[in-house]
């Protein structure tokens, strides 16, 4: 089966879970033999981790300027061309990574309806690409924060679309409530030209159907870990929380850090280390200073990452004793738990979200999400050696059974095949 995956650039600057889910999808699909294509929009897809196969479209720096000062007059070729070079392109990609909407109120808009000159101008040869280039059996698209470009297809392409969902609140309500009205209204009103929807978890498909009750054919396909390349031999001599995602606030580092500063000045965890990685942008770097000042005690223990790297990403995992990424917000399944789970790492996070339901019996969940109760919950399971054994043995079993590659691929060819 030839599948083409069309997926967002974030700049690759830091560890973006939903980037990581498509290129995991890709991944296992071609593991199990299968033709993927993966064409990205906005920004190219410079890390060793992706393998972008086809030419970019809809280039972030060119689509913005035409969306807010040429979308009814075609921008001059050599503004285009300037905005298409790579130095822009560098640029655009080393300013990406806000979780905030503010300013891209109009191309989030044109995205999901689907009009307007600037998205048609843009969408064309996209099109055009699709039918005569590439003409795979399935298009499978990253979010329905760019459904326009499913209508497209549908239009001139006689072709199924799946289409992802994952944390599109997060992009949507950081909107004006005027514009985040209009936003989920031409998502619902596009989803007709999806025939498939995949969730990342069952908690996030019961999320969509309260929001969105137009997506009815919605399946369950957990994130696929290749665990062979995160399989880890007994834990690091020191105890050692670790936490990997992008280093933001939203992602609940602060929480973490004040948790552990609280069980080193307890002292019942002796020899306790902490090790942070997964990147961060420069929107983030105000934020990572007062966290650094709530370390500060504690910093001959904390090993940190400045910049994200897929070698220190695989090796992260064993190097830790257990995860913990206190999110403050309803994550839709936490993909960085399932690459611990993959190195027989245990999880505690908060019981939020999807958190139960992907955590279940390899790991602890709390509440409510305070430094208080995360503290209390990493101390029990790191002073319980018989409780840390069974946890990450469930880890491991959950790695095998739920979020390998091999169940990943399967699950999604039934959903391709069913439509």
């Amino acid at each position: 089966m030839k599948i083409l995956f069309i997926v967002p650039g974030s700049g690759d600057p830091f560890y973006c879970g939903n980037c990581f889910r498509d290129n995991l999808h890709a991944n296992a699909l071609r593991s199990a033999g299968h033709d993927v294509v993966v064409m990205p929009l906005y920004l190219p897809l410079t890390h060793e981790s992706f393998e972008g196969n086809t030419p970019l479209f809809f280039p972030a720096t060119t689509f913005y300027v035409a969306q807010t000062f040429f979308d009814r007059k075609p921008m001059p070729r050599w503004i285009e061309r300037a905005l298409n070079g790579k130095p822009m392109l560098r640029l655009a990609a080393s300013l990406a990574g806000s979780t905030s909407a503010s300013g891209m109120e109009g191309i989030t808009l044109a995205m999901i309806s689907g009009e307007g000159e600037a998205f048609c101008r843009q969408v064309t040869p996209l099109v055009e690409y699709v039918k005569n280039s590439e003409r795979p059996d399935v298009v499978h698209l990253s979010t329905t924060l760019i459904v326009g470009v499913a209508k497209a297809i549908k239009q001139h392409v006689n072709v199924p679309v799946v289409c992802s969902l994952q944390d599109e609140e997060v992009w949507v309500d950081s909107l004006k409530k005027e514009y985040a009205d209009v936003a989920w209204r031409g998502i619902a009103d596009n989803l007709k030209y999806i025939d498939r929807f995949v969730a990342s978890s069952e908690f996030y498909r019961s999320a969509v159907r309260r929001r969105l009750p137009q997506a009815s054919d919605v399946e369950v396909v957990y994130p696929g870990i290749d665990r062979r390349r995160y399989a880890a031999e007994g834990f690091p001599q020191h105890p050692t929380v670790g936490f990997f995602y992008r280093m933001n606030r939203e992602n609940g580092l602060h929480i973490l850090a004040e948790a552990f500063v609280r069980l080193k000045k307890k002292g019942t965890v002796k020899n306790l280390k902490l090790k942070v990685g997964g990147g961060y942008t420069s929107v983030d770097r105000k934020f990572l200073r007062q966290v650094r000042q709530t370390l500060s005690p504690c910093m001959g223990d904390v090993s940190w990452s400045n910049t994200y790297s897929l070698s220190d990403h695989v090796r992260f995992y064993r190097e830790i004793t257990a995860i913990s990424v206190p999110i403050t917000f309803d994550e839709g399944v936490g993909l960085y738990l399932c690459e611990a789970f993959a190195a027989g790492r245990p999880a505690v996070e908060p019981a939020t979200g999807s958190f139960t339901e992907v955590v279940g019996d390899a790991g602890l969940t709390y509440s409510p999400n305070s430094s208080e109760a995360l503290a209390d919950a990493l101390e029990r399971l790191l002073t319980d050696d018989s409780l840390l054994s069974r946890y990450s043995s469930n880890a491991l079993a959950l790695s095998e059974t739920r979020y390998s590659s091999e169940v990943s691929a399967r699950r999604l060819l039934e959903v391709y095949r069913s439509c």
